[in-house]
């Protein structure tokens, strides 16, 4: 018996919410989803509010990974804490509220979820990623399943976690750069991989927002106007993994696009 693992690229916006909240359910139900992995940490532009965060929910994710913009809102930080069903990276201070990895109970057995970001290129200092991995996956575990969401800016970093865990996880992909790549595929040792989903949110966009922010700031605009969502039309962008309920193995990778 194989499960059908959806994971959701970068949100982006209140427009991309409704967006989810009208199409995720009908798009599980014609694929067979079986669970749902979405991450949301640019659910409010940059950040994530709790609002945003049950909109997400509601929409039909099992459980919202984040990234470098985790503690952006503030009123965040307690809703970290009192939902286990929302990740932030694991290899963040150990002073960081909520958790980076969990067990969930499904229907198929329980299922190990980890949240990791990556060092290239961001602009702060987590721990090694993949000594990270390697930590949680010597914790006792009943889970036939393991999913990594890596939240990473490097190509080769991203394809470099995967292939060190290849046989050893059920499938890790990749966040985000919001733009989904083009080489989904089941790794030789069984790990299923995708350098990054693609996103969520309008079309008419740069990563999300609207193009005349991006374009200014590339021309030296000295404002710093906060980023806006673009709206308008939008798409949602990811993967479905099958993955063996009683090996782990995953048997297929097939990238996703849906849109308005």
């Amino acid at each position: 018996m194989s499960v059908n693992i959806l994971a959701i690229g970068d949100v982006v916006g209140a427009s991309a919410i409704r967006f989810l909240q009208r199409t995720l359910r009908p798009f599980k139900k014609l694929k067979a989803v079986d669970f749902t992995v979405v991450n949301g940490e640019n659910a409010s532009v940059v950040g994530l509010t709790p609002s945003d965060a049950d909109g997400i929910f509601t929409a039909g994710a099992d459980v919202i990974t984040l990234g470098n913009h985790s503690f952006q809102k503030s009123n965040i930080l307690n809703y970290l804490e009192d939902n286990k069903y929302i990740l932030r990276p694991a290899n963040l201070s150990p002073m960081s509220p909520g958790r980076g990895w969990g067990e969930f109970d499904t229907a198929f057995g329980p299922i190990r979820i980890i949240n990791l970001i990556g060092r290239c290129g961001m602009d702060f200092g987590p721990d090694n990623p993949f000594y990270e991995a390697e930590r949680i996956l010597r914790s006792p575990s009943e889970a036939h399943i393991t999913l990594i969401d890596f939240h990473a800016e490097a190509t080769s970093e991203k394809a470099a976690l995967a292939w060190h865990l290849d046989g050893r996880i059920s499938a890790l992909w990749g966040t985000h750069t919001h733009v989904q790549t083009s080489d989904a595929r089941v790794l030789p040792k069984g790990t299923g991989f995708i350098t990054d989903l693609g996103m969520t949110g309008g079309i008419d966009s740069i990563l999300g927002v609207r193009p005349d922010q991006s374009v200014s700031r590339f021309l030296g605009d000295p404002k710093r106007v906060p980023y806006a969502e673009s709206g308008g039309p939008c798409k949602f962008e990811g993967a479905i993994f099958e993955i063996d309920e009683k090996t782990g193995a995953c048997l297929s990778v097939e990238p996703v696009r849906v849109t308005d």
